[in-house]
C-alpha cells in the first residue's frame, strides 16, 4: 500500500456502464424497513394519512472532523435582529443530530443532494474519500443524489465508491479490510454514456418505508463539464435537469410510484446568510435567486419536494411548480453544519404525499451535544493512518497567506509561482503559469493548527488548499490566445460572475471594471516581464489539468499545443514551500501586485 497523495484517475471507456443499470432503476430499492430508525409504536399515523420523515444534507465535501474557522460557523437571526454565529459542523455530532431526530418516527429516511466527497480535507482525501463512504454507511444516508465533485478523480472511482474494491493504484489500505463502497444508491440520472444514452449509475431508487412507496430521483448540474476536469467525464453526457426529472418522475408514477422527491445538485442564493431566515418573507420564492428558481419552475408538479445544494446556502424556500402550486426547495449550506427536516404525510388510499403538508427547517448541527462514539473511533482509526504524512513539515510562513482577495490573491500568486518553477524542471523554456481560483480551497494560516507550531506549514495544510489531485501541465499558447485567456476572465460564461486567474511573477495586465466583457482586460497592457504580448509569438503556460481541459470557462486553454503532463500539483506546491523558507526565514505573504484594477 502507499500512502502518497491520492492521484487522478485516468478515463477510460464505459464498458460496464450499461451492467450497471441493466437490473432496472429500482437498483438498491425495494423493502427498506432498515434498523436503526427507532420508532414508537403506533406513532406516525392517523385517519387517512402517515407520517413521513425526510433528514437531508448536501456538500458534506467530506469534513469528518469539525471544519475550521468560517467554514465551521452558522449564523442565526435573533428575535431582536442581531446575528448569533455558532460553531457547527464534525460527522461525530452529525451523527448525534440524525440519530435524534429520527427518534420517535416510524418512517424516516436520510438523503443527500451531492458532494459528499471531493474536494476534501485530507482526512477524507488522501484515502480517496473511503474515510467519508464509511461514515455515511454508519450514519444510516439511504440515498444520495451525485454531485459534480463526484467527478473529481474520475468516473471510474466514483463507481468505485458505489461498488467498492480496493484502489487500483494504492491497493487496500488496512490489512484484511477490503472497502465495500457505498451501502447507499448515487443516482446520476442526467449523467448519460454519449454512445448508448443509459445513465452511468442508477437514475432513480424507490424506498418502501413501512408501506410507503417514496421514488428518489438524483441529478447533478448540466453544467458539471465546465467545473471538473475533462478527462474525469469523457464520454458522458449531462442532460437537461428538469428534463431529466420529468422523464423519470413519469416512469415513477407507471410503476405506482406516487411521491416523490428530487435530489438535485444545483442551488440558489437566499437573501440572507442567516440559516433560520424565511424565505418567504416577502412571498413565496421572494428570498431566492438563482439556478434552482427556473429549474424548480420547470419540474412537474407531481414531485413533491426538491432536495438541493452545490451553492453552500441555507435555505427552505417555497417556489411555485409550473402549476402555481406552493413547493418547497431545499438546502442545508455545506460541510454537516446543518441538516434539513421535512415532515409530512402520506395519504395512505393513494399512496401520493399531502403536498400542503409539507413542512420544512433547517437545523444546526451544533458543537455542544454529545459525539457518536462510533465516529470518534472512525476519525480515530484513520488519523492513525495518515499521521505519518500529515505532519510532515513541508515550508514556514510569516504570516497568513490568504486566498481571499480583490481579484488577484496572495496565495494564488504563491500557487502560480510554485506551478511555474515547477514546470521549467521539465521545460527550462516554460514562461507563466495560471492557477484556477476555485483550485484554492483555504487560506495558509500562521496560527498552528496542531503541535507543529505558528508559522509551520504541514503537509495536511497544504493538501487543505490544494486537495484536488491535479497535474501541472505544460502547454504552447500564441500571444493572442494568451490575451484571450485573460479575456474569458470577465466574458462569456464569466461576464456574470468572474474568475480571475492566479498568474505567475512577470506576467502584468491591467483590469479595467469601468468598462463590460472583454474589454475589461485592457489588452495592450498585458505584458511579460516589462515586455508587450506578441500576438503572434509562441509561449510556453504551465496549469493544471482541469484548466488544459478549458474547464470554468476558459475554452481557449484547451487549444494549446504540444501538451506535457506533468506531475502532482500538490507536490510542486510543496516542494515550492520547502525550497523557499526556512524555520529562520520563513516566506512572507505575496504583495499580490501584478493585476493593476480601475474601479
Amino acid at each position: 500500500m502507499s500512502l502518497t497523495r491520492r492521484i487522478s484517475v485516468a478515463a477510460v471507456g464505459l464498458v460496464a456502464v450499461g451492467a450497471l443499470v441493466a437490473a432496472g432503476p429500482a437498483q438498491h430499492g425495494g423493502g427498506h424497513d432498515r434498523p436503526g430508525h427507532p420508532g414508537k409504536p403506533g406513532h406516525g399515523q392517523s385517519g387517512n394519512t402517515v407520517d413521513l420523515q425526510l433528514l437531508t444534507i448536501n456538500d458534506f465535501h467530506g469534513n469528518l472532523e469539525p471544519p475550521a474557522g468560517s467554514s465551521g460557523r452558522v449564523t442565526e437571526q435573533q428575535a431582536d435582529g442581531t446575528v448569533k454565529t455558532i460553531d457547527a459542523g464534525g460527522v461525530e455530532y452529525l451523527a448525534t443530530s440524525l440519530r435524534n431526530a429520527r427518534k420517535g418516527h416510524d418512517r424516516s429516511l436520510t438523503v443527500a443532494a451531492g458532494d459528499l466527497v471531493g474536494a476534501s480535507p485530507l482526512l477524507s482525501g488522501l484515502f480517496h474519500d473511503e474515510p467519508t463512504v464509511e461514515a455515511m454507511n454508519k450514519i444510516g444516508l439511504d440515498v444520495t443524489g451525485v454531485g459534480n465533485h463526484e467527478f473529481d478523480e474520475g468516473k471510474d472511482e466514483l463507481l468505485r465508491l458505489q461498488n467498492g474494491g480496493c484502489h487500483p493504484v494504492e491497493g487496500c489500505y488496512e490489512k484484511g479490510k477490503k472497502f465495500k463502497g457505498a451501502d447507499y444508491p448515487i443516482l446520476s440520472a442526467n449523467v448519460v454514456n454519449e454512445k448508448t444514452g443509459r445513465p452511468l449509475l442508477a437514475p432513480y431508487t424507490i424506498k418502501n418505508v413501512k408501506g410507503v412507496r417514496v421514488g428518489f430521483i438524483g441529478v447533478t448540474l448540466k453544467g458539471t463539464p465546465n467545473i471538473v476536469t475533462a478527462s474525469g467525464v469523457k464520454g458522458l453526457k449531462f442532460l437537461d435537469e428538469a428534463e431529466t426529472v420529468n422523464k423519470y418522475t413519469a416512469e415513477l408514477r407507471k410503476r405506482g410510484v406516487k411521491s416523490v422527491v428530487a435530489l438535485i445538485h444545483e442551488g440558489g442564493f437566499p437573501v440572507s446568510g442567516s440559516y433560520n431566515y424565511d424565505c418567504d418573507s416577502g412571498g413565496p420564492g421572494t428570498g431566492i435567486s438563482g439556478p434552482i428558481v427556473d429549474i424548480a419552475k420547470k419540474i412537474s408538479p407531481d414531485v413533491d419536494a426538491l432536495v438541493t445544494g452545490h451553492t453552500h446556502n441555507a435555505y427552505v424556500c417555497t417556489i411555485p411548480d409550473p402549476a402555481g402550486k406552493p413547493r418547497l426547495v431545499t438546502s442545508a449550506s455545506s460541510f454537516g453544519r446543518l441538516y434539513t427536516e421535512l415532515d409530512m404525510k402520506v395519504d395512505k388510499r393513494t399512496g401520493d404525499i399531502v403536498r400542503t403538508s409539507v413542512k420544512g427547517s433547517n437545523h444546526v448541527v451544533d458543537r455542544v451535544q454529545p459525539k457518536a462514539a462510533d465516529m470518534t473511533s472512525l476519525i480515530t482509526r484513520w488519523n492513525a493512518l495518515a499521521a505519518p504524512i500529515a505532519n510532515r513539515t513541508v515550508g514556514w510562513i510569516s504570516g497568513d497567506i490568504a486566498r481571499t482577495g480583490t481579484n488577484e490573491t496572495p496565495l494564488g500568486d504563491l500557487i502560480a509561482d510554485a506551478q511555474l518553477e515547477y514546470a521549467k524542471t521539465l521545460d527550462p523554456t516554460t514562461q507563466i503559469a495560471f492557477m484556477n481560483p476555485g483550485g484554492i480551497r483555504t487560506d495558509l494560516v500562521y496560527a498552528a493548527s496542531g503541535n507543529e507550531g505558528d508559522g509551520v506549514v504541514t503537509y495536511a495544510e497544504g493538501f487543505a488548499v490544494q486537495p484536488f489531485s491535479n497535474t501541472v501541465n505544460l502547454e504552447t499558447l500564441t500571444g493572442a490566445q494568451l490575451v484571450t485567456a485573460l479575456q474569458q476572465q470577465v466574458s462569456g460564461p464569466n461576464e456574470a460572475a468572474t474568475k480571475i486567474l492566479q498568474i505567475s511573477a512577470g506576467l502584468t495586465y491591467t483590469l479595467d471594471l469601468t468598462k463590460s466583457g472583454a474589454a475589461r482586460v485592457v489588452a495592450d497592457s498585458v505584458k511579460l516581464n516589462g515586455a508587450p504580448i506578441d500576438p503572434a509569438a509562441s509561449y510556453r503556460v504551465a496549469m493544471n489539468n482541469f484548466l488544459t481541459g478549458g474547464g470554468d470557462g476558459f475554452p481557449v486553454l484547451a487549444q494549446g499545443t504540444s501538451l506535457l503532463i506533468g506531475g502532482d500539483d500538490l507536490a510542486a506546491f510543496a516542494t515550492y514551500l520547502t525550497a523557499h523558507s526556512t524555520a529562520a526565514a520563513p516566506l512572507a505573504p505575496p504583495a499580490a501586485d501584478r493585476v493593476t484594477v480601475i474601479k
